[in-house]
């Protein structure tokens, strides 16, 4: 397979229908998901050495790629308005708060010691 093929295939796998979900009809409302979409590829073809009773260097190629999504939100269509309702990441929420949890501990107990030393 050349390499051209390879990454065309990889292309086609990260397309506008990966990012906007089929849309969703119910009771009137319409509503469009939404995805964060991130990837990557990569690839490389090569004529490498000579082999026995062969006309010509053996031709190598090979590639791969990486794709990642999250969710972002929706689109939700309602008596004619668009409106856009974000995805919560809880996981994130959750991270977020430990870590300022953290960083308030280690501020009170810095302001806790230089009034210590002072007094």
């Amino acid at each position: 397979m050349a390499m051209r093929e390879i990454m065309d295939g990889m292309t086609d796998s990260s397309n506008v229908r990966r990012v906007f979900g089929d849309p969703i009809e119910r009771d009137g409302i319409l509503v469009i998901p939404v995805a964060n979409l991130r990837g990557a590829r990569g690839g490389g073809e090569a004529k490498g050495g000579v082999e026995v009773d062969k006309p010509e260097p053996p031709y190598n190629s090979g590639g791969g790629g990486a794709w990642s999504a999250t969710p972002a939100g929706t689109y939700v269509l309602k008596n004619g308005d668009v409106t856009w309702v974000p995805a919560v990441d809880a996981n994130r929420s959750i991270l977020l708060g430990c870590l300022t949890g953290i960083v308030a501990l280690l501020v009170a107990r810095s302001v806790i010691r230089t009034i210590a030393k002072r007094g």
